[in-house]
């Protein structure tokens, strides 16, 4: 559970979507176990409070859930599952025309550089 964090937005924030994009790539599967609390403050290196808040939020959003002297888990919900891929993928391309926004580029220009630029790194990453 390597992390860099950066000094922008806050850790626990960071932590959860750390396991928002494990979730969405498929390495955290419904259902499995995550690390305990303290294990993860001591992996990640973060204060116990601060891994605390993290497990409490993702609770609250059912993207895990703890029962009685058992360890955290995946939840198991699909819907909530989908909503965790759609949710990035939104934040990326609301990130993304934002910052293209002020260059006033034609949407169909746009599209096909996207789609250029997205096959070029998919064929890198399958001969690496």
């Amino acid at each position: 559970m390597d992390m860099n964090f950066n000094n922008r937005d806050p850790v626990y924030l960071q932590i959860i979507r750390y396991f928002k994009e494990k979730i969405a790539i498929g390495e955290l599967q419904p259902g499995e176990e995550i690390p305990s609390r303290r294990e993860l403050a001591n992996r990640m290196k973060v204060n116990p409070n601060t891994a605390q808040r993290a497990y409490k939020e993702m609770e609250q959003q059912k993207l895990i859930y703890t029962e009685r002297n058992h360890p955290s888990k995946i939840t198991t919900d699909l819907n909530t599952l989908s909503k965790v891929r759609e949710e990035l993928i939104i934040e990326a391309v609301d990130t993304f025309v934002t910052s293209v926004r002020s260059i006033n580029v034609p949407v169909e220009e746009l599209l096909e550089l996207v789609r250029e630029k997205y096959t070029i790194q998919e064929d890198k990453e399958l001969t690496s």
